[in-house]
């Protein structure tokens, strides 16, 4: 006997009592579904209209802003649109990657948001047809001071752990800031990396009339229902009451998803695949069925259902986890089976695809559901937000960041900044992560830029994460050219060449106009970056409504890039290596210290403009710096950010165990010549025979370079113009840095 529906509210008591408002649907958005329909939609097509429409699926926000982007180069196999963007990296393999953000469930389950963000786009990943090799994350959070932030911080570091560990992919490197900013609404960014063969890309549609659609993984319960829309509005007191939004993972069960979906794609069989990520049942059907130019039927009642009672409306918009759609030729439906059901999985024949252009929910022998497909996916509403300079812009301008007085013990000043847990030691984080299962990463976390080798080869991938939201704050466009920047010199200083970028967006209410000009400054600066450092955008996230109790977050553009190092043997780490190398610097410094680390902790402001960047300056240090490691004459290289020359030397000198007697003659004040974050800078070693050859060779390429001293001993010595102004041993700089978080988190 066929079970009984739960009662929904009709179509009229829908309308009577605006309960689409509640789904984050407005007024307008309304009469357009209705409009699509020919008719007022049911409780079921309200629910699944709203999670398509809602910024986190349809970027109706921000779609005119993202088209500014450059996607297109000669090594992009697929840009923005699939799961995941794809890169040439010759002989018929390519890297795959993509960022996503699990900002909201995190702030109200940690560990929950956390891990099931990392199985999201570990998903995104294999179902282009690709291995994942590599996780990263981008994490923001509060003072480690609160106590709340304490502990958000320890559970979703927990849960990225729990997660990357259990399905054993390496977690090698990422980025940690902590900032008043982000206090009740951490960030949480997680990006994936995988290898793949041409010949094996895959993409997410549901082609061929009369085709099965099949239903993989663990069964649908109640989590995550609406968890789109709640990722697509501001977090309140009541959204603690949300939890029910956050999706519960299972990465055993992930991993064996993985494992079949891989062996289901190497057969060869697969028309199209996706995964049941944002919005479940209800995304991936609409977005297959839409990108083939067809329609889909779905039997809701063949869903495999952990809960009893469910109804169409929780089944098609719940989250749970771990879950596929894949279509395959009628003829090849057992060989699917067969193949998952050696890995003990559902695998389920849910519905066809049609040739009608509609999305139909069958339930119980009834139909519960009959939408256009290009109305979910294709015709949603696009908003041209008002965008309004804001007034701390404006002040900012006027701020002289020079004007603090002069701090004289910069001894003690540098150990402030590595004390301070931006800067800090994150090996109580990554600590916790396994990042050297399947024994292929060369660098782990802890450098510039992680380094996994592509099996079988000579080649490897350098790949990292970064933005300051300091600097997008004081000047989204500069701060947006930054970020980019700086993953693409992370990158080139561990040997690679910059090949692409995956970006996500983290910013407030797109509804205030001066966080709309944020974002659109923050996209002018990516773009004009990417064009300069050829690094297109090859895919991402938006991220919006992130605020709190005092206002939106720090715009925090979070750039995630990889990089091909062409051979092991161009693989660059940071640490000094060798007594008696010579200790270069690259690039100029001037007086820079607006956002910095040290305006920060020294002086308990984050105010003036950011430090500025010429591209054209940028692209000169990265291509020469690459073409002197390619050719054997760098030891090391290390980015100059947070902190300045003073942090960069002192993280040098730790890395290597080796310390440096250094001389810095400049007509900038002490202070500000060590801690200023001006942009374009990287310090090296080389060996001391080769340092006139390597002088000589930067400055035939036109980029500054300047020999400050040599490696060597165990302590750090910096004069400035002649007088001593930090002395300090290796041993006491290392303890500091490495023991700040530890002592925070006690």
């Amino acid at each position: 006997m066929a079970q009984q529906l739960v009662k929904e509210p009709t179509a009229e008591q829908i309308e009577e009592q605006q309960l689409y408002k509640q789904m984050g649907v407005t007024d307008e958005e309304y009469a357009m579904i209705c409009g699509f329909l020919g008719r007022k939609p049911n409780y079921t097509e309200i629910g699944v209209f709203s999670v398509m429409w809602s910024e986190h699926c349809s970027y109706k926000n921000t779609k005119p802003i993202l088209k500014r982007f450059p996607v297109d180069g000669p090594q992009v196999l697929m840009g923005p649109g699939e799961g995941a963007g794809i890169v040439d990296i010759g002989d018929n393999q390519a890297v795959v990657f993509k960022i996503e953000s699990h900002n909201h469930p995190s702030a109200v389950e940690p560990y929950q948001g956390a891990a099931t963000g990392v199985g999201g786009i570990i998903r995104d990943i294999f179902s282009m047809g690709a291995r994942p090799v590599a996780l990263l994350n981008s994490l923001r959070f509060g003072r480690l001071e609160n106590d709340r932030v304490k502990y958000l911080f320890e559970h979703v570091v927990s849960g990225i752990a729990g997660y990357g560990n259990c399905i054993g992919i390496p977690t090698v490197g990422g980025e940690v800031m902590f900032d008043e900013s982000y206090e009740g609404n951490p960030l949480v960014n997680a990006m994936c990396v995988g290898i793949i063969d041409h010949d094996k890309i895959q993409r997410g549609v549901a082609s061929g009339i009369g085709n099965p659609v099949f239903y993989v993984g663990p069964e649908t319960g109640r989590d995550g229902i609406h968890g789109a829309t709640f990722a697509s509005e501001e977090l309140t007191e009541e959204s603690e009451a949300k939890r029910s939004a956050v999706q519960v993972g299972d990465p055993f069960m992930e991993k064996l998803v993985m494992e079949a979906c891989i062996e289901l794609i190497n057969s060869g069989i697969v028309i199209g695949i996706q995964d049941m990520g944002a919005a479940g049942l209800t995304c991936s059907s609409a977005e297959m069925a839409s990108k083939a130019g067809n329609g889909m039927v779905l039997h809701l009642d063949r869903v495999p259902q952990r809960e009893s009672g469910m109804t169409a409306y929780e089944m098609m918009l719940s989250e749970s986890q771990e879950r596929m759609l894949f279509v395959v030729e009628p003829d090849k439906e057992e060989q699917a089976k067969a193949i998952f059901a050696r890995w003990g999985l559902h695998c389920v024949n849910v519905g066809n695809v049609t040739d009608d252009g509609r999305l139909r929910l069958i339930h119980h022998g009834e139909e519960v559901g009959n939408m256009p497909v290009k109305a979910l996916v294709d015709e949603c509403p696009v908003y041209h937000k008002p965008s309004k300079v804001p007034a701390y812009y404006e002040a900012n301008a006027k701020v002289d960041t020079t004007r603090y007085p002069e701090v004289t013990d910069l001894n003690d000043a540098l150990l402030r900044v590595l004390a301070s847990p931006t800067v800090a030691s994150k090996e109580w984080v990554y600590n916790q992560y396994d990042y050297m299962v399947r024994t292929n990463t060369f660098v782990p976390p802890g450098s510039d830029a992680a380094v996994v080798g592509v099996e079988g080869t000579r080649k490897a991938l350098a790949m990292t994460t970064d933005c300051n939201g300091r600097y997008v704050y004081l000047d989204p466009e500069v701060g947006g050219k930054i970020a980019v920047a700086e993953a693409a010199r992370n990158v080139v200083c561990s040997g690679g060449k910059p090949l692409a970028i995956t970006d996500n967006l983290n910013f407030g209410s797109p509804e205030k106009p001066d966080i709309f000009w944020q974002l659109e400054r923050a996209a002018d600066g990516i773009s004009e970056a990417c064009v300069k450092l050829n690094a297109p955008v090859i895919g991402g996230n938006v991220s919006l409504y992130n605020e709190n109790a005092k206002g939106a977050i720090y715009p925090t553009p979070v750039i995630g890039m990889v990089g091909l190092i062409a051979d092991l043997d161009h693989i660059t780490t940071q640490g000094f290596k060798a007594e008696g190398d010579a200790v270069l610097l690259l690039g100029e410094t001037k007086a820079e210290l607006g956002g910095s680390e040290f305006q920060y902790v020294l002086h308990g402001v984050t105010e003036g403009r950011p430090p500025a960047i010429d591209l054209d300056v940028e692209k000169r240090l990265q291509d020469a710096l690459l073409e002197a490691i390619q050719a054997g004459l760098i030891a090391s290289a290390h980015d100059l950010a947070e902190g300045g020359l003073a942090a960069a030397l002192a993280e040098s000198c730790i890395a290597g165990e080796l310390g440096a007697e250094i001389a810095v003659d400049t007509t900038l004040r002490p202070d500000v010549a060590l801690f200023s974050e001006s942009q374009s800078r990287v310090l090296i070693s080389v060996k001391a025979e080769q340092a006139e050859q390597v002088l000589d060779f930067f400055q035939k390429q036109g980029v500054p370079c300047s020999r400050i001293g040599t490696a060597g001993g165990t302590s750090l010595k910096v004069n400035v113009n002649g007088s001593e102004k930090i002395a300090a041993t290796v041993e006491q700089l290392e303890r500091t840095w490495k023991d700040a978080i530890p002592c925070l988190m006690k």
